[in-house]
């Protein structure tokens, strides 16, 4: 039973963290779900990856107004948004901070509403929304929410109820409403990884336990905190003050804790006190670092202390700043920024002139805050991006319109091959606008036929296929099914080249022998002795060959 009528900041905190635990505990159950059999089904990792930024923004200082808390969150959450299922569960918290702006304590009504502009952010930051997906989910969840709290305006307890109820209702009609998840027998991996978080906010207000920590941990289990001194750009507490409270007194209370956690917050900020009578770990910025350690030895013994001095910090670093600083060279007028994985990939890009490369692609997302940063870097007026995998167009759509400071045109490529054929078609001679036309033609005019295995047992258009088959997708769509790479490459081709085609371009994987490639493609030759035919390492992993055709 829900017994609480408000949500303040550190409740809607404890909330968040709570569902981003859940939704990591079960990260590889919603990966799972994706149905494509290929090895790149990654939707509960880059929803998880994408809570981990909003919790650890969230969780840098004791937020008291829920609508700072949420302003934390949706920061966090879009800075680290992966793929399209983060950057659709990063456009929920946008508009859910949005609704809560100046919000300190959260009613039913008012989480209710802001579940809804969450939803309808999402939608409209996705250019054609499809139905039976995260999108859906999250808009019949609030839509029913706000019904619910009109109803009972102070009712978390039948507010939570129905959330959940809906959710898990909307969710399994997923399965109907896209006919891949109805011949998979699955529901909408976003949609479950959403639910997820919201059973975990639940079970934060019903009392229940939650595996959660408050913290990072380092590879060893330490917990740790991590601080960007030189990036606050107004100190007002000038020591950074960590410590551990261990052997706590046999007369220290969990209410001890939280009146220390109030005495730290009355003296700095960026108060961030975790954990239970066993241990404490603590981290406060302040003026007054003794009286920080006074109060924590009113509790326990305390060790591993860490007293920072912020202001010389920031000193330092400006004196640093200043002498690297060059002369600024004039902004050329237009750059590219292409995400890559693979180490032939990335070479082939820097032989195109392309200034930065992004390190990302299947089961590895680049983020948001990668991309943003890699335009940044890019000296130009006019930069364009290449994202070389449909599940990071998105993220690249949203890190253009939050760069304010040069035009940022995203060429909508859905692999490296498209890429690179993008790049080709760039000329610096004419306008932002008519190059990103003739990229983007030049891109869509390609294409492309992918060799890799199955992860799962599926049946696509007909196909019976088993974990382990080798695979071949023509356009990203599963056309061969076989148990060698080198017949089912050699089946793909025939689905692929046309009288009409002039180049074949041979790209192979990290697990491919060069040898077995040249041998390979040799034989292509042969075949289609009327094209080109080119051989180019790629290093991608996962993916034994990568071929274009045009």
């Amino acid at each position: 039973m829900v017994q609480t009528k408000v949500i303040d900041g550190l409740l809607l905190r404890d909330m968040v963290l709570a569902g981003a635990a859940m939704l990591e505990k079960n990260r590889e159950a919603v990966d799972a779900l994706n149905v494509f059999p290929v090895p790149d089904g990654d939707t509960g990792t880059n929803m998880s990856l994408t809570m981990a930024s909003a919790t650890k923004e969230l969780s840098q200082k004791e937020f008291l107004s829920a609508g700072e808390a949420a302003e934390a969150l949706a920061k966090g959450a879009l800075r680290g948004a992966r793929g399209n299922s983060g950057v659709i569960t990063s456009q929920l918290y946008r508009g859910f901070a949005r609704a809560l702006e100046n919000v300190d304590k959260i009613t039913p009504t008012q989480f209710a509403q802001a579940l809804k502009r969450g939803a309808e952010t999402a939608y409209k930051a996705v250019m054609k929304p499809k139905e039976g997906t995260i999108l859906t989910v999250a808009r019949v969840i609030a839509e029913d929410a706000v019904r619910q709290a009109e109803n009972a305006p102070e009712d978390y307890d039948a507010l939570f109820e129905v959330i959940l109820s809906t959710g898990d209702s909307i969710l399994r009609k997923t399965q109907q409403m896209l006919p891949a998840l109805t011949a998979a027998g699955v529901v909408d991996a976003g949609g479950r990884g959403l639910l997820l978080l919201y059973m975990g906010y639940a079970a934060v207000l019903r009392g229940e336990e939650i595996p959660t920590e408050r913290m990072e941990f380092t590879d060893d289990g330490e917990a740790f905190f991590e601080d960007d001194h030189g990036s606050l750009e107004d100190i007002q507490y000038a020591y950074c003050t960590e410590f551990l409270i261990q052997n706590l007194f046999e007369e220290t209370k969990e209410e001890d804790i939280d009146s220390f956690r109030r005495r730290l917050n009355r003296i700095g900020d960026c108060v961030l006190v975790v954990g239970d009578l066993s241990l404490v770990k603590v981290h406060v910025h302040t003026n007054e670092p003794g009286k920080a350690l006074d109060y924590g030895q009113a509790l326990g013994e305390l060790v591993n202390l860490k007293i920072e001095n912020m202001l010389q910090q920031r000193r330092d670093n400006i004196a640093a700043s200043e002498a690297a600083e060059q002369p600024k060279t004039p902004p050329k007028d237009f750059g590219i920024v292409a995400v890559s994985l693979g180490e032939g990939f990335n070479s082939i890009f820097s032989d195109l002139s392309v200034d930065q490369i992004v390190e990302g692609g299947q089961t590895m997302n680049p983020s948001i805050e990668d991309i943003s940063a890699a335009i940044a870097r890019v000296n130009a007026k006019c930069v364009f991006v290449l994202p070389n995998n449909g599940n990071v167009i998105l993220a690249a759509r949203q890190a253009a319109e939050l760069t304010e400071d040069r035009q940022v045109l995203v060429i909508p490529t859905k692999n490296v091959a498209m890429g690179i054929a993008a790049a080709v078609a760039f000329q610096g001679n004419v306008s932002g606008e008519e190059n990103a036309v003739r990229m983007d033609e030049a891109a869509q005019r390609v294409r492309t036929g992918t060799v890799t295995y199955a992860v799962r047992d599926s049946e696509i258009d007909g196909m019976h296929i088993k974990q382990g088959d080798i695979i071949g997708l023509y356009n990203g769509k599963i056309v061969v099914d076989g148990d060698n790479i080198h017949d089912v490459t050699s089946e793909l081709m025939k689905q692929i080249v046309t009288e009409d085609d002039e180049l074949i371009t041979v790209y192979y994987g990290k697990d491919v022998a060069e040898a077995d490639a040249k041998s390979l493609t040799d034989e292509i030759a042969d075949q289609y002795d009327d094209c080109d035919v080119e051989l180019h390492k790629g290093g991608q992993p996962l993916y034994y060959y990568l071929i274009s055709v045009e």
